[in-house]
């Protein structure tokens, strides 16, 4: 679906980091990452982590959610957004997308909150930006923190300005899969120092560097910290990061040329005010078509997966509600191949079997 792009500098960085020892949690690799990160998206702090998930979960306790506290979130998105939430003991609370850009849906959002909710969760799905104007509106007259699911948009803009900027914490995912990788691993960011210490403390098992003893501990911590190696591999792939993103640009391009004359696709969006990284370049087809799709690009030795599966229609978060747009969206979206040495002629391979179904 996406490969990595791995070349001889980040074999260099992890050989550097296996000869002098420093494999484990400390090194200078990991500081590196995280400042040439954040200073990437411009945000003060970079808190590295080792997975995606874990990133989302540590944002959370740092914020204060809690058992009886709601989260609203998109149906639309990876369960691990859910999940996370769960682990505080807060109950997900599932908002509709947009139709046209298939993000959050803001007006949907206000919806949803209520006396308890904590947190307000934003997904930059498959590399498009959230409306973050009318979402932030919202939350600053609530008082409600943001937290922003980057792990699919590294360099996606929104007006110009990077996501991963707007939120209270803003998380990151790593995977091999992503715009760029460190093999597993995440990233908090966020502008506001004590957010940034707590998380600090929270990730290293609760070590305060206060005291003196560094086994004694006043607070339930996590292990989550991102490796030498893993920020290794990550600080190399930021050299790489503007150049994966044309790549990923030139390919939704080349895509949208070559469906325009496929009524029954429609393209992947990208609003005048968004910069679209096209993580996975995703398609939408005609009722009744995907899974017809997906079984003839399987047939031709091409892999595709389907979009999320609306979460709140899972059964250990069902909820009973109807979420009309992330219900039309879950069921007729398809990603495609999207890595970023993909060929014209790999374009065209895949095009000519989605193009060859119909009714």
């Amino acid at each position: 679906m996406s490969e990595p792009y791995i070349g001889k500098e980040e074999l260099e960085n992890v050989s550097e980091a296996l000869r002098t020892g420093w494999i484990s949690s400390n090194g200078h690799f990991i500081k590196d990452f995280e400042s040439a990160f954040s200073k990437y998206i411009g945000t003060k702090h970079g808190v590295a982590v080792y997975n995606g998930t874990v990133a989302i979960h540590l944002a959370l306790v740092a914020l204060g959610v809690k058992k009886g506290d709601e989260v609203i979130l998109p149906s639309l998105t990876s369960i691990a957004c859910a999940n996370a939430i769960a682990y505080t003991g807060a109950k997900p609370v599932f908002a509709d997308s947009d139709r046209e850009y298939w993000c959050v849906s803001p007006e949907d959002i206000k919806k949803r909150i209520s006396k308890r909710t904590k947190a307000i969760m934003v997904v930059h799905i498959y590399g498009h930006p959230c409306d973050m104007d009318p979402i932030m509106e919202i939350a600053d007259e609530k008082g409600i923190p943001v937290v922003e699911d980057c792990a699919e948009a590294h360099g996606g803009e929104y007006k110009g300005r990077k996501v991963g900027s707007f939120g209270a914490i803003n998380c990151f995912s790593f995977y091999g899969n992503k715009i760029i990788t460190t093999g597993e691993g995440g990233m908090c960011l966020t502008d506001d120092d004590e957010l940034a210490e707590r998380m600090m403390i929270l990730k290293n098992q609760g070590t305060k560097p206060e005291f003196r003893n560094k086994y004694y501990y006043d607070m339930v911590g996590f292990n989550y910290r991102m490796t030498n190696v893993q920020a290794a591999i990550g600080l190399a792939q930021m050299d790489k990061l503007d150049y994966l993103i044309k790549q990923k640009r030139r390919i939704a391009a080349e895509y949208n040329s070559r469906f325009k004359a496929n009524n029954d696709v429609t393209t992947a969006p990208e609003m005048p005010w968004a910069k679209n990284v096209y993580w996975y370049y995703s398609i939408l087809v005609r009722k009744g078509l995907r899974d017809r799709t997906m079984q003839t690009l399987e047939k031709q030795g091409i892999e595709s997966r389907p979009f999320f599966y609306p979460i709140h229609m899972l059964p250990h978060f069902k909820t009973g509600v109807k979420l009309k747009n992330a219900e039309l969206l879950g069921f007729a979206g398809i990603n495609l191949p999207s890595g970023p040495q993909l060929t014209s002629h790999d374009i065209g391979r895949v095009v000519d079997a989605v193009s060859s179904i119909r009714d």
